[in-house]
């Protein structure tokens, strides 16, 4: 089975097993959620359900394996002939989720 999901402002094309890093979920490591999903469809794409936004009672069941923050990006503002130099990083949060059953 197929489905798209959408978490964090963004979409996800997910199959069961696969392991997806996600944008920062407020959850603790080892809890389930469970998503809904906007399409589903089986491997050969023969039955295709479509949603307006969502398919109505399909859900994704994952469960939270980890949460992080990426590695630092720098971020350098330079003017010239002014003396004006800034290096700023930032580390942006992540959650690491298993997509257990698509149904």
């Amino acid at each position: 089975m197929l489905a798209i999901i959408k978490t964090g402002g963004k979409q996800y094309l997910v199959t069961e097993g696969k392991e997806l890093k996600v944008e920062k979920l407020e959850l603790e490591d080892g809890a389930s959620l469970e998503l809904e999903a906007m399409l589903i469809t089986d491997e050969e794409a023969k039955d295709v359900k479509v949603g307006t936004p969502f398919v109505a009672g399909a859900k994704v069941t994952a469960k939270v394996l980890e949460g992080g923050r990426e590695k630092k990006v720098s971020i350098i503002k330079y003017k010239p002939k002014t003396r004006y130099r800034r290096n700023v990083g930032h580390r942006q949060p992540f959650t690491v989720i298993k997509i257990e059953k698509i149904g």
